[in-house]
């Protein structure tokens, strides 16, 4: 790649082309890395819900929060929240085993704030109160200092 120009994708947006490891970091370019998400994907919640829960047993958090992602940028306004608040558990997740325990834990807490209007509803199966339980329990611990491993600390998304 020239130094001196950005990544572009195929519709001329700036996207860097370095691959990534499983928790999103870049790599060098020509490194193997993982296979990104697509973006722009509408699935139906079962569907983002599985394709989440696979990513998130796999240790890949980060590429959860792009399935999490597509679903709040595609889906119904009045579930836009639920599906942020999923998307920050990722991302809180990708932080607390990439060693950030201060984003980690934030972002925990907010996405268990986020789903906090849902837990009575339990919409599509989601076990809201279990994992706002989760994130807070985990945010805690990542606090006091130790690394996570993601696929160890992955969450079940529905009971």
């Amino acid at each position: 790649m020239n130094e001196t120009r950005r990544d572009r994708d195929a519709e001329g947006r700036a996207r860097n082309a370095r691959p990534r490891d499983g928790l999103g970091r870049p790599l060098p370019y020509g490194a193997p890395g993982v296979e990104r998400q697509p973006e722009g994907i509408v699935r139906t919640p079962a569907e983002t819900l599985a394709e989440a829960q696979r990513l998130l047993d796999a240790g890949m958090p980060f590429h959860a929060h792009e399935v999490f992602e597509d679903a709040w940028k595609s889906g119904p306004e009045d579930e836009r929240e639920l599906w942020r608040g999923l998307a920050q558990l990722a991302v809180g997740l990708t932080h607390s085993a990439r060693g950030n325990t201060a984003g980690g834990a934030r972002l925990l807490r907010r996405g268990a704030g986020a789903l906090a209007p849902f837990a009575g509803s339990g919409p599509y199966g989601i076990e809201v109160a279990g994992l706002s339980d989760w994130a807070r329990e985990l945010a805690g611990r990542v606090e006091s200092g130790p690394t996570v491993d993601a696929a160890a600390e992955a969450p079940l998304l529905r009971g």
